[in-house]
């Protein structure tokens, strides 16, 4: 936990949370993410997309409840796209919103990695 000074008084300071509830619909792994994704909470995300030894995984990672993503975030998105389609498999994301979608457009990842605007169609296309 880090500490912040505010006039003269130290007080502790929590990053914010992050929750990542992980299910399976049709073999295809949905990682519903809500919080913020940022140093503090990458490597949850990080462990959660990790599928070593899953033979042609297919991840879906569902935004929609996710307030703000910095740099952590996009690269944690970037080595898991790669380690899955190195192993045959995909990653697509689905739902992100406001500043996040911003975010992955300002960098680019929108077109390496596909985004849909649903859950639903990250699930079918």
């Amino acid at each position: 936990m880090a500490e912040e000074e505010v006039a003269g008084i130290k007080k502790a300071v929590q990053p914010e949370q992050l929750s990542i509830v992980a299910t399976t619909t049709d073999g295809i792994h949905v990682l519903t993410v809500a919080g913020e994704i940022d140093h503090h909470t990458g490597d949850m995300l990080a462990q959660a997309l990790d599928l070593t030894g899953t033979l042609r995984p297919r991840v879906v990672v569902d935004l929609r409840q996710v307030a703000f993503m910095d740099s952590t975030g996009i690269n944690i998105l970037i080595a898991a796209h790669r380690a899955l389609t190195e192993s045959g498999g995909w990653l697509r994301l689905a739902s992100p919103t406001g500043v996040v979608l911003r975010t992955l457009q300002l960098v680019g990842l929108d077109t390496l990695i596909d985004c849909h605007e649903t859950l639903d169609q990250a699930l079918t296309d």
